[in-house]
């Protein structure tokens, strides 16, 4: 990688002899390593069998967990938040594990929609429950930094599964909990 590094920098028209840029291939390199460590995880292991019994059938909601991905189209950052939910059934996940499967998927070349949807489908997996829903707000540097240039566009995707999609008063619980006005993700 950090080869290839060289060969885009070089293709930009710098000098990779100069003293600023001698190491920065390989720091790029390993940097692609970091933002991209998703494709090194699996759900098992994220999730480490930290689900523990409990009668609980409320909703159970993180919200709020931020996100930082790369664009698949593009290779441009977005950055956000995530707010999962899910109406536990026998069994509740650990709260750290819901972050982390957020963070195995968004460190993946991403589209926001499908990101949305690997994280629901993941936490139904895991939790054994249908019933999950997943919002994310982010801003995508894609649009701000190039192409229409839009430093205010808030991007918002959903995916409700089971009750969240079929009950409109699960939905509009969840929806109700968040308050999401309008507003920076950052």
């Amino acid at each position: 990688m950090e080869q290839h590094w060289q060969k885009i920098i070089e293709a930009v028209g710098e000098d990779i002899t100069r003293p600023g840029l001698l190491d920065t291939p390989k720091r790029a390199a390993e940097s692609f390593k970091f933002l991209t460590h998703g494709y090194e995880q699996d759900l098992e292991t994220v999730t480490n069998g930290a689900l523990f019994p409990s009668d609980s059938n409320e909703m159970v909601l993180v919200q709020d967990v931020e996100l930082y991905s790369l664009c698949e189209h593009h290779l441009l950052p977005f950055v956000g938040r995530c707010h999962v939910a899910y109406l536990p059934r026998g069994s509740v996940l650990g709260l750290s594990k819901v972050a982390r499967i957020v963070d195995m998927f968004a460190r993946r070349l991403q589209i926001q929609e499908q990101l949305t949807l690997q994280i629901a489908t993941s936490i139904a997996d895991v939790t054994g429950t249908p019933d999950v829903g997943v919002i994310i707000e982010a801003e995508h540097m894609c649009m701000m930094m190039r192409g229409v240039e839009k430093q205010n566009a808030i991007t918002k995707t959903s995916s409700m599964l089971g009750a969240f999609r079929d009950d409109a008063k699960t939905r509009e619980e969840f929806l109700s909990l968040l308050h999401l006005p309008s507003r920076r993700v950052r």
